[in-house]
């Protein structure tokens, strides 16, 4: 790939859906109804004739999904994949906030860094705050009205390879199997995804796999909201990793139904909040007063609780020997630490990868390694972010990057000023928010700006 990663994520963040659909598959097979799976059907649904979605979760069934066991925690839906959603579902905003999600504009959210307010930087990109069942409820009712998709309930058990060809996927239901033939199939099922074991069965290699233990323990509760349209909507706080304290960060977020939902995350042997008086007295006590606020609500239903234990990802971008006909995407490719939020927005900008690499004509019959060139500009970006982050932690012990002690002084000074400064907040929330490189933080330029800003502060 001749463009820079730089160049490359620009493109991809305002790469749209053509203007008339143009077929240049005739059917394709999504594996997996999450939303990696059902953004990658919505963008196929330009390109093919048909679309099947094959997953083990009913689409019909409403509220969260058997098969998304972290759907009842927090999420969060950062600016750049809200613009993706947008721009592939032209509307959501209204029909989010027509069926409850609330709006978050950068005046209505607020960021702590250490128990310090954050400064609002007020051309930031807006936000929305929901619950996960609403956000993917809307994304597959737009996905599901296509004329040319089609939800298949099975469970997929291998590939159906044709040569060096992927033509389809071995699925079971009832007892009953069968085929789903396609000319592009799309691995989208998630952390567990057995495509790895697929490929080895069918002769070819699996991908590379890494891992970092993250350790992450987090908590996630129901408050009682009284106002209807609350100031901050909202509310996040981070405690790095120099800061004395057992509780890693807490938010909560306004959600559809006149309630809060408040996360709390720990790591290692600390596992916040798993009980209701736990959770409120960390809440007052560790966090800003806006916390405090919160706890004095009524807590509704009990603490809900869940781990992840590593980030991960699967280089199929380094395969030598790859068949035609296979993608991958979402979390089967990569899954970061949950705290930073980069999950939707990462499976928003693997559906623009698809889009990309259909537009330009490709040959079918060929692995698909532009798709998975340009997924990896996207891939590192969010794994360099989370992963030096992680880095950070005492109980995280490597591999650290050449160069790490460097640049994690930079990222120290850079953070720290994003507290005070606004042309250094506004910079490192466009990189968080997946809509400009890392490396746009990487300049003498924005060092001494922050490096500035902190002997400000001082």
């Amino acid at each position: 790939m001749s463009s820079s990663p730089a160049r490359v994520l620009a493109a991809l963040n305002a790469v749209r859906p053509p203007d008339q659909p143009s077929p240049v598959i005739g059917r394709a097979v999504v594996v997996g109804g999450s939303v990696a799976g059902l953004l990658a059907a919505r963008v196929l649904s330009d390109y093919a004739e048909s679309v099947v979605i094959v997953d083990r979760d009913d689409p019909h069934v409403t509220g969260g999904r058997p098969g998304v066991p972290q759907g009842s925690q927090l999420h969060a839906l950062l600016p750049g994949g809200f613009l993706q959603l947008e721009r592939l579902f032209p509307g959501f905003r209204e029909r989010a906030v027509a069926q409850g999600a609330i709006e978050a504009p950068p005046a209505a959210r607020r960021n702590y860094l250490d128990g310090r307010l954050k400064v609002v930087v007020p051309d930031d990109a807006d936000s929305l705050a929901g619950t996960r069942p609403l956000l993917e409820g809307l994304i597959r009712e737009q996905v599901l009205r296509l004329p040319n998709v089609k939800t298949v309930t099975a469970r997929a058990t291998g590939l159906v390879c044709d040569g060096g060809v992927v033509t389809g996927v071995h699925c079971e239901a009832g007892g009953a199997t069968g085929v789903e033939s396609g000319d592009l199939v799309v691995d989208a099922m998630g952390r567990s995804s057995r495509l790895s074991e697929w490929l080895e069965q069918a002769g070819w290699d699996r991908p590379a796999l890494r891992r970092m233990t993250v350790d992450l323990n987090y908590a996630t509760a129901l408050f009682r909201r009284r106002e209807a349209a609350p100031e901050a909507t909202v509310v996040l706080a981070l405690h790095t990793a120099r800061m004395s304290s057992d509780v890693a960060g807490a938010a909560f977020f306004a959600r559809e139904d006149g309630r809060w939902m408040a996360m709390m995350a720990g790591y290692g042997a600390n596992r916040p909040g798993r009980t209701a008086d736990d959770f409120v007295r960390r809440l007052r006590e560790q966090f800003p007063p806006e916390f405090g606020a919160l706890a004095a609500n009524e807590m509704l239903g009990e603490v809900q609780t869940y781990r992840h234990a590593d980030s991960r990802r699967r280089d199929f971008h380094g395969l030598r020997r790859l068949p035609a006909g296979l993608v991958s995407v979402g979390d089967a490719v990569a899954s970061f630490n949950p705290v930073y939020g980069q999950g939707m927005t990462a499976a928003a900008l693997h559906a623009a990868c698809l889009s990309a690499y259909l537009r330009s004509g490709p040959d079918l019959g060929a692995p698909a390694r532009r798709f998975f060139a340009l997924q990896k500009v996207v891939v590192d970006v969010a794994w360099s972010m989370s992963t030096s982050a992680d880095l950070a932690l005492p109980h995280v012990d490597g591999p650290y990057p050449r160069g790490y002690r460097l640049s994690s002084w930079a990222s120290r000074q850079i953070v720290s000023a994003t507290v005070t400064d606004v042309p250094t907040a506004r910079r490192f929330n466009e990189v968080v928010s997946m809509l400009a490189h890392p490396s746009s933080l990487a300049t003498p330029g924005v060092l001494l700006g922050a490096l500035r800003a902190n002997r400000r502060a001082r």
